[in-house]
C-alpha cells in the first residue's frame, strides 16, 4: 500500500472533525478535500510521514484555522445568481447525501442530546474531546495537532468532560445513569 492510500483511510475520521468543526457538510468537504490536497501535495516530495493520522489532523486545524482567519477579514461576497439556481435545484429534488457506514455507526452511539451538548462546548474544547474520546488520539498527539503544551491539552479534556457533565447531567437521569 502506498502512502497516499494510507491517508484515504482516516478520511471518515477527518470528515466527522471537520463537520464538529464547520457544522456545514458542504463546508466539511471542503476543508477535508483541502486537508487531502495540501498532504499530497506534500507527498510529492517523498517524504516519509511516520504517524499519518495525527498529521493529517494537524493540517486539517491548520487549514481551518487559516480560514477562520480568513473569513473574519473579508466579507463574504453573494452571487445571487447560483442562489437562484440552488433554490430551483432544491425544488427540483430532495438533496440528501449518501451516509456511509462509519457515520451511521457514530451516529447511533451519539443521541441528539450528547450531539447537542458536543456542539454546544466552545472549540478549544470541542476539539480536544473528538480528538481524545471519538479519535483515540494520545495527549502528545493532540499537542502536536493542536499546537499546544501537554499540559493544556490535559486542561482543555477535564474542563470539557466537566461543561459534558454538567450539560449531560438531565440525560443522565433520563437514562438511568444517574439517580437523584
Amino acid at each position: 500500500m502506498n502512502q497516499k492510500d494510507t491517508l484515504l483511510v482516516h478520511i471518515d475520521a477527518l470528515y466527522r472533525s471537520a463537520l464538529y468543526l464547520v457544522k456545514n457538510e458542504s463546508n466539511a468537504d471542503d476543508l477535508v478535500q483541502e486537508t487531502y490536497l495540501k498532504a499530497f501535495k506534500f507527498l510529492q516530495d517523498d517524504i516519509e510521514i511516520n504517524n499519518a493520522k495525527a498529521w493529517l489532523f494537524k493540517i486539517l486545524m491548520n487549514t481551518f484555522i487559516n480560514q477562520y482567519r480568513k473569513n473574519k477579514i473579508e466579507p463574504s461576497l453573494v452571487d445571487f445568481d447560483s442562489i437562484d439556481s440552488f433554490h430551483e435545484s432544491i425544488n427540483e429534488e430532495v438533496l440528501r447525501p449518501p451516509i456511509t457506514e462509519n457515520e451511521t455507526e457514530f451516529d447511533e452511539l451519539l443521541d441528539a442530546d450528547v450531539k447537542k451538548a458536543l456542539e454546544e462546548l466552545p472549540d478549544d474544547f470541542r476539539m480536544v474531546i473528538l480528538l481524545s474520546i471519538v479519535e483515540g488520539f494520545s495527549y502528545k498527539e493532540i499537542s502536536q495537532t493542536l499546537e499546544c503544551p501537554i499540559g493544556t491539552v490535559m486542561s482543555r479534556i477535564y474542563r470539557g468532560r466537566k461543561m459534558l457533565k454538567e450539560k449531560l447531567a438531565g440525560y443522565a437521569k433520563k437514562h438511568g445513569y444517574k439517580r437523584d
